[in-house]
């Protein structure tokens, strides 16, 4: 759970990380704040429009099970690993 918090994360700052690139590229000082105060508001909707459309994408396009999950379980003194079945 923790690993697909983190890569939503990852994937909101991308345009973060773009618009930091490009301020690098035109040869402006990316640490200073006036550069960032009229795009904040673009930026956000940009990471939250990367976010949703991963999140579709990947509701999209996962992988399916059409049948349901066995978990694990004893049989005949065996260990069954959990499985799709």
């Amino acid at each position: 759970m923790l690993r697909r918090v983190l890569e939503e994360v990852g994937l909101f700052l991308i345009p973060f990380l773009l618009f930091f690139g490009y301020l690098l590229l035109v040869g402006r000082n990316p640490f200073h704040r006036v550069h960032w105060e009229a795009q904040v508001f673009r930026l956000v909707l940009a990471g939250f429009g990367v976010v949703i459309a991963s999140l579709v994408l990947t509701g999209l396009f996962s992988e399916r099970h059409s049948d349901g999950y066995v978990p694990a379980h004893m049989e005949n003194g065996r260990l069954v690993p959990g499985q799709f079945r």
